[in-house]
């Protein structure tokens, strides 16, 4: 993933494990993903590709029913900032029916803004500071601005799996690795209890 001519390709992880209801349109998590991909072009962001759908198994363990993961790298339009992406991505999800009262709680849907461009925010050092984070604190801890690359998408299987159906080469900013690599760096188990679903979407 490189970046476009007079303009950003993003990474967004998608993920739902809970059903909606929102405008009286009942979804499953799948159909919920689907839409909000439909959503996001209508609001200037254009799908370049998009993964498989995947079975992922709760996180944190025993919070809520599996999810249905997935990623897609999408085309901005020109002088659109990373801030106004992640508002956008916000815009759809409260669409759907997203709340966030309660930090790692169910969900109808999950838009995770993995990275933009090259770009590094706000700066290298904070950057670092909350990929460091020790998972005591990540529970319940979360950053008031924009951080990027999402600090914890080297760690997670759900992000990392769908990514490397679509991104395989895209290089992180920081640590200098792939999706690849990063993806095959993590635990056999991890890596496994990422099943795709049966019919792939």
């Amino acid at each position: 993933m490189n970046k476009k001519v007079n303009g950003l390709r993003i990474l967004v992880a998608l993920g739902a494990n809970l059903p909606s209801d929102q405008g009286g349109v009942a979804r499953v998590p799948a159909d919920s993903l689907r839409a909000a991909i439909a959503d996001l072009g209508t609001r200037g962001l254009q799908a370049v590709s998009q993964s498989r759908f995947f079975a992922t198994p709760c996180f944190p363990a025993g919070a809520g029913p599996d999810y249905v993961n997935a990623a897609a790298v999408f085309d901005v339009p020109p002088g659109q900032t990373p801030q106004e992406i992640l508002a956008l991505l916000h815009e759809v999800e409260a669409a759907h029916g997203r709340t966030r009262e309660t930090r790692w709680a169910g969900r109808v849907l999950d838009l995770d803004l993995l990275a933009v461009g090259d770009q590094v925010l706000p700066n290298l050092a904070t950057y670092g500071r909350w990929r460091g984070l020790a998972l005591t604190d990540q529970l319940r801890l979360a950053p008031d601005q924009l951080v990027l690359p999402h600090p914890r998408m080297a760690e997670r299987a759900f992000v990392l799996v769908p990514l490397a159906d679509i991104a395989p080469d895209w290089r992180h900013p920081v640590s200098g690795k792939t999706v690849r690599e990063m993806h095959d760096a993590l635990p056999t188990a991890d890596l496994a209890a990422v099943r795709p679903l049966p019919n792939g979407r």
